[in-house]
């Protein structure tokens, strides 16, 4: 029984643990700095709830990792009040800065997997057409982090095993992939690279192909057929707001194969996000050592 004072006599008394010190120390939590100039994320596509959403959870994402960061989102392509314009946004990241050194005004960073020339013309244009001094970042991909992401979305539409070091079998699992992106060659090969790190996390073939060229993805999947395998699956190496309402899906009919959902607000988009914001921004975590 406890008294007024504490614990009856015998009883362990819980006890705060010490900091640990030495270069051991678990760093301490970090934070943007002030005067850091704000990240825009810059969402492709025709803006919809669907795609508002997603940027939405990736800067909370972000914010989580980075707190204190001013993170805004921008489209690219919008005529409608209900969605921000990229340029509008840019206008007043302009009219805040407090730093004339020539230092960006803001970090925009492309919500995009991979190159695609045609959406980041659009972005490009509505940053050149602010008159913002803004610096613009290549996109997210190709990235370890990216494979990742694919090989997670799989697993949830049952389409691979969720860890190959767990040796348990699915009996859904593709024995050939089809990584989709949009954007033409240049995507593709892109795409490619992060195919290459899902091949070898999976131990199946990986082939990429562009969705918005006709028949490209049928013929990746005749070429996977050919090379043996019986089972296909289309995977997007997409965000979700590149790409054009029904062309997942009837790509995937044409190729005669189930299809994963896109990367959408996976945890490591947003971490992707914010380690290229804070390269463009000369960031770097501070770690403290005693």
């Amino acid at each position: 029984m406890s008294s007024s004072t504490g614990p009856a006599s015998g009883l362990p008394v819980r006890m705060p643990r010490p900091r640990q010190s030495g270069r051991h120390r678990r760093p301490e939590p970090v934070s943007a700095p002030e005067g850091a100039p704000p990240l825009v994320l810059a969402v492709p596509g025709v803006p919809s709830a669907g795609s508002l959403s997603v940027a939405e959870e990736v800067l909370s994402i972000a914010r989580s990792e980075l707190p204190g960061l001013d993170a805004r989102i921008g489209f690219a392509e919008t005529t409608d009040e209900g969605f921000p314009a990229l340029a509008e946004v840019l206008s007043e990241a302009d009219a805040k800065a407090s730093d004339s050194s020539g230092a960006p005004s803001a970090i925009v960073v492309p919500l995009l997997a991979g190159p695609d020339s045609s959406q980041l013309h659009g972005i490009r244009q509505a940053v050149l057409g602010s008159g913002s001094a803004a610096e613009l970042t290549d996109v997210l991909g190709p990235h370890p982090l990216l494979a990742e992401g694919v090989h997670v979305r799989l697993s949830e539409s049952g389409l691979a095993r969720a860890d190959r070091a767990r040796l348990f079998t699915v009996a859904t699992a593709a024995d050939g992939i089809v990584l989709a992106t949009v954007g033409g060659e240049e995507a593709v090969q892109t795409a490619g690279i992060t195919g290459m790190l899902l091949s070898a996390r999976l131990a199946v073939p990986v082939l990429a192909a562009a969705l918005d060229e006709e028949g490209a993805v049928a013929a990746t999947a005749n070429r996977l057929l050919e090379a043996g395998s019986r089972q296909l699956a289309l995977a997007p190496c997409l965000i979700g707001p590149e790409i054009a309402d029904g062309l997942l899906d009837s790509a995937a009919k044409e190729a005669g194969c189930p299809v994963a959902e896109p990367l959408g607000a996976y945890p490591a988009v947003g971490k992707l996000v914010l380690s290229t914001y804070m390269a463009a921004a000369g960031l770097a975590p501070q770690r403290t050592q005693n």
